[in-house]
């Protein structure tokens, strides 16, 4: 699947609307819990992949500058979206906008994990993509599947340690490493059994578009 892609026009809003429309589903979606069993994780952990595979796709077809620009234009929005989406909607439930009126610090630590594991883990999973890409060219599946190991791994411990260690929440500073492992091996879970396989289905969708998009051009 090597091609070149010249798009006819700017993605990057689009792109950055994506990703903060993806977070901001997954700052709410994570504050409510669903069981498999024994194991309980947040919706969250469904969601939120989506992030790395459209990284991994902005990379694959615009290249490394752009995938970068739209993470740094997305961080600052991501950061007062995960804010508000965490006060409005606290523990799952809508608090109104009155909450919206007073600091709480509660929150607002939780969001700047949020920042922080959004920035770390996508600027990771673009370098990891991109240096993996260059040494594995025929197999197309194990540069976003280590991509999304180590960013979503990296991501995790980042936004997890960060919000929750010593933290005020007596319950998440007890427990926040078992639950960071659950949330980790779901995402993982989901990504290598959907997202990848998603990743490889556009790349020949497109490969085949071009493929025809040739034949038509060499006819005229």
């Amino acid at each position: 699947m090597n091609m070149s892609f010249a798009p006819s026009r700017n993605p990057l809003p689009i792109l950055v609307m994506f990703h903060l429309l993806v977070i901001a589903a997954s700052n709410y979606l994570v504050q409510i819990p669903v069981s498999f069993g024994s194991v309980t994780v947040t919706w969250g952990a469904f969601t939120f992949p989506l992030v790395f595979l459209a990284t991994d796709l902005t990379v694959r077809l615009y290249g490394v500058a752009l995938a970068r620009k739209i993470i740094f234009f997305a961080m600052l929005p991501a950061l007062i979206l995960s804010y508000v989406f965490s006060v409005i909607f606290y523990q799952g439930e809508f608090q109104g906008l009155a909450p919206l009126m007073s600091f709480n610090s509660f929150v607002a630590r939780i969001a700047l994990a949020s920042l922080l594991a959004y920035l770390i883990g996508q600027l990771l999973d673009v370098k990891v993509f991109s240096l993996v890409r260059q040494r594995f060219t025929q197999a197309w599946w194990v540069a976003p599947a280590l991509s999304t190991l180590i960013g979503g791994l990296v991501d995790t411990l980042v936004f997890f340690g960060v919000a929750f260690y010593q933290s005020s929440d007596a319950f998440m500073a007890a427990n926040w490493p078992e639950i960071a492992a659950v949330d980790y091996a779901v995402k993982l879970l989901v990504s290598l059994l959907i997202f990848v396989p998603t990743y490889g289905v556009v790349m020949r969708a497109i490969a085949q578009w071009f493929s025809k998009d040739r034949m038509a051009a060499s006819n005229v």
